[in-house]
């Protein structure tokens, strides 16, 4: 006889790993998923998925994923209850602080924070709870000048313009490769189809980036640009549309600030005298420039390539001035803000993300600005290692591995093993976690409910969608939110604070939780109920009463009305990247702004099968050929003797690192690439399919003196680095030792 099949349940949930929210249908059966595709229903991703989707059940079942808090012993590791885990690092981080200053404590956020609603929205707690300035996250290797260019510019930092690449006539990207990321700060699904369609509508998508990426070789046109001289080319397209086409602000004229000045600014970035530094000629960006103009609707997106550079928060600036100037600005087919349903940016205060500050206090060593209250992670290793008052003896780390995504991680590596005291609020043994002294490990992706706060408000057309809890997590779990709120509250009560407002403020957070807050921020949106009984409009319930998400509609022109700055108007010209044009001029237009000779300029990359460093220990995701190689140009492997598949040395300012190389037209003579997030070959590491799939760290070669000057953000893209075989390093070792022999 027999056996019939278990029976099989279905649910829809949102694929929270990446940016672009796709729709998922899950399949279980007896508590295990049995399958996991797209769901076609979801009115925003229509059945797009990713190969990272089937990752979210090899993460649930890892099993290298710590289950329980664990201490670090001379001995090893031994796990220990929740309550003395948290107990002792509240304990600790207060005794530090009362010793040593409140500075004494570094925190340290990463971006899969932004991927959970509960930490995001309980995370501001605990900060305000540590009251360290010394406060740093991985915007400031990712998206800081996307976030100063709209505070300056627009008066908020969120208030980021997203392509509308549903409707637009013309596109043209730098530095991103959505191919791969599924669009960043453009939350896109299935971005390949929304190309191909702006293309069957007649229109063109042109891509300027050192790498021919996988976004490139579909394009219409791909320019090569020479790494770190974008802010210069758009400089010079500007100066095509200022001078030659015209400004066609429109309405927007009524509403701007600083034209003339950016008139005069541009006046001397000529195509001509760029296209030596950028290698774009100057007939083709004077092409570039008219097509632009003429399209009957365009949009210029740029992303983490233009940013992760030394005038970055001027590349961010230059997009939005180009997508003003040509009219393309808060206008379908060009550059709009979004109108999420849990409004981030203009709901109720108490539920939406700050503002943004700048400058308003400086790092320790370097005296680097401070964006938003935090300090760029360039500067913490230093911060750590280098003596005197204010040194940063203890850290905290959630949802981050900044050894392997933050400049000279081999130096940071150093510091954090020198550390009083460590903890770290992550599932896994990595290249950081390993020097903490606690790890508590949170609940993963299937075990919390899903909300995305962050990518709604960055998505290419408007939508909301709820997800539940796919699986309960067991009784000894805690989420991200709740060991924010009781390590807040175990700090409070050990300084002090009034009992009973701080025990009304606990119990009144822990009552509400993160689905809580949700559903008030849900219902105060611009689609909401308002607060009010029986009004129709989105609420929680409303959202759990549609599992495949719900569609807002196509991004709408929103101004002065969605503007921040006060008057509501927009700053075209803001002071402080203003002044920032000398040092542009200085390093190109009256110096040489070219590399030393001989040496290459060292870029990333980033694969569809990547994203965090833990998705590396993920088999099906790490399976067929091996993609931590580096890549170089034919003509430079044949001048440094390099061949397909053999190891090459690479050598920067910071450090040494050997890999394959992969000989290859893709990227442009010059220039070499190597993929971000690996690196796991350290002792002490338990990631047992990272680890036999280790590569090696980008960020052992790039330099944490390396910055945006304004923003602070981390220039990686375009790190000078010497390249030689290994088999000469080695020839070259083997004779000194038989010279001192």
């Amino acid at each position: 006889m027999s056996k019939t099949a278990p029976p099989s349940e279905l649910h829809f949930r949102t694929c929270n790993l990446c940016e672009a929210m796709c729709g998922l249908r899950i399949e279980t059966a007896q508590g295990r998923i049995t399958s996991i595709r797209g769901d076609e229903a979801d009115p925003f991703s229509k059945g797009h998925i990713c190969p990272k989707a089937v990752a979210l059940q090899d993460l649930h079942e890892d099993p290298d994923r710590l289950r329980q808090p664990m201490r670090r012993t001379a001995t090893g590791w031994e796990p220990i209850s929740w309550e003395e885990a948290l107990d002792e690092t509240a304990r600790r981080f207060h005794a530090i602080q009362e010793e040593h200053g409140r500075d004494a404590l570094g925190v340290y956020v990463g971006n899969p924070t932004v991927h959970d609603h509960g930490a995001m929205m309980f995370l501001p707690f605990l900060l305000r709870a540590l009251r360290t300035k010394n406060k740093f996250s991985a915007s400031s290797v990712d998206q800081l000048p996307h976030q100063l260019a709209a505070y300056l510019m627009f008066g908020h930092q969120f208030l980021i313009p997203i392509p509308d690449i549903d409707h637009t006539r013309y596109m043209l990207i730098l530095g991103a490769n959505p191919l791969a990321s599924n669009g960043s700060l453009m939350s896109a699904p299935g971005v390949k189809d929304r190309l191909k369609a702006i293309q069957k509508r007649g229109g063109r998508v042109v891509v300027v980036d050192p790498r021919k990426t996988e976004t490139a070789q579909v394009a219409d046109e791909h320019l090569f640009i020479r790494p770190g001289t974008d802010a210069l080319w758009l400089f010079s397209l500007l100066h095509v549309l200022l001078e030659e086409a015209g400004p066609k602000l429109g309405r927007l004229a009524e509403l701007s600030d600083g034209l003339a000045a950016i008139r005069e600014l541009a006046r001397d970035f000529t195509p001509e005298r760029a296209a030596p530094h950028t290698g774009v000629p100057a007939d083709t960006t004077r092409r570039i420039a008219r097509e632009l103009s003429a399209a009957e609707s365009a949009v210029c997106y740029g992303r983490i390539g233009v940013s992760t550079q030394s005038f970055g928060a001027m590349c961010q600036w230059l997009i939005n001035l180009i997508n003003i100037v040509t009219g393309n600005f808060d206008r379908q087919g060009g550059a709009l803000f979004t109108r999420p349903a849990f409004d981030v940016v203009g709901g109720p205060r108490a539920m939406s993300m700050n503002r943004g500050g700048f400058a308003r206090f400086r790092s320790r060593v370097r005296a680097l600005p401070e964006f938003s209250g935090e300090l760029p992670v360039a500067a913490l290793g230093e911060e750590i290692l280098t003596e005197g008052p204010g040194r940063i003896r203890a850290m905290l780390t959630s949802a981050g591995n900044p050894v392997v995504s933050t400049p000279n991680g081999r130096q940071l590596d150093k510091a954090l093993a020198s550390l009083d005291f460590m903890v770290c609020i992550d599932p896994y043994i990595n290249e950081t976690t390993r020097h903490a002294h606690l790890i508590l490990p949170p609940t993963t992706h299937l075990e919390r409910s899903h909300y995305d706060l962050a990518f709604h408000a960055l998505a290419v057309r408007n939508t909301a969608k709820y997800s539940p809890p796919l699986f309960t997590p067991g009784p000894d779990s805690r989420h991200d939110w709740e060991i924010f709120l009781e390590l807040k509250h175990r700090l409070e009560t050990l300084r002090g604070a009034p009992r009973v407002r701080g025990e009304l403020t606990y119990r009144a957070l822990k009552a509400l939780g993160p689905d809580g807050i949700l559903d008030l921020g849900l219902r105060a949106g611009p689609y909401g109920m308002k607060l009010r009984p029986f009004r129709k409009g989105l609420s929680l319930a409303s959202l759990k009463a549609k599992p495949h998400g719900v569609d807002l509609g196509p991004l709408k022109p929103s101004l002065p009305g969605r503007l921040a700055t006060k008057a509501r108007r927009i700053h075209l010209a803001p002071d402080v990247l203003v002044a920032d044009v000398h040092r542009l001029r200085h390093t190109f237009l009256e110096g040489t702004g070219a590399p030393e000779e001989g040496a290459l300029l060292l870029i990333g990359r980033r694969h569809l099968r990547d994203n965090n460093s833990w998705l590396h220990n993920v088999p099906r995701l790490v399976k067929g050929k091996p993609r931590c190689t580096l890549m170089v140009h034919p003509e430079d492997a044949r001048r440094l003797g390099l061949s397909e598949g053999e190891e090459a040395v690479i050598t920067s300012r910071v450090g040494e690192v050997q890999a394959p190389v992969n000989v290859t037209e893709e990227v442009m003579p010059g220039v070499v690439s190597l993929p971000h997030g690996y690196g796991h070959g350290r002792e002490g590491v338990r990631l047992q399919v990272a680890g036999a799939h280790a590569g090696v760290s980008i960020n052992d070669l790039t330099d944490d003196r390396a910055l945006d000057a304004i923003s602070g953000n981390a220039a990686f893209s375009g790190v000078q680095v010497s390249v030689r075989p290994a088999r000469a390093a080695r020839t070259d070792e083997q004779l000194e030792q038989s010279a001192t022999g």
